[in-house]
């Protein structure tokens, strides 16, 4: 190959170097989220794994957190995002 050619592929794979998702550290629940205190006692036996849910709620100091769960094979939530903000961004 010529080096032109070349170069989106070593360009693809810096991209997809960045993309691990094990570079990013685990999110702990906080109270107020759907696994604070352990897995829910119900199960997601309806949702394909893989989907995701969302759930919002109010932290102890009244701002807005926003976190979003993935469903798991054995239908456990894993926790992947949280966003935490004021109620009414300006």
């Amino acid at each position: 190959m010529t080096t032109m050619k070349m170069l989106p592929v070593l360009f693809a794979g810096v991209l997809l170097a960045g993309c691990s998702s094990a570079d990013s550290p685990a999110l702990d629940p906080i109270p107020g989220s759907i696994t604070y205190g352990g897995q829910p006692r119900t199960k997601l036996t309806k949702s394909p794994v893989g989907s995701a849910v969302h759930h919002q709620f109010y932290n102890g100091t009244g701002q807005r957190v926003e976190e979003t769960y993935i469903l798991q094979p054995d239908r456990s939530l894993k926790l992947v995002r949280r966003v935490v903000g004021p109620d009414f961004p300006d």
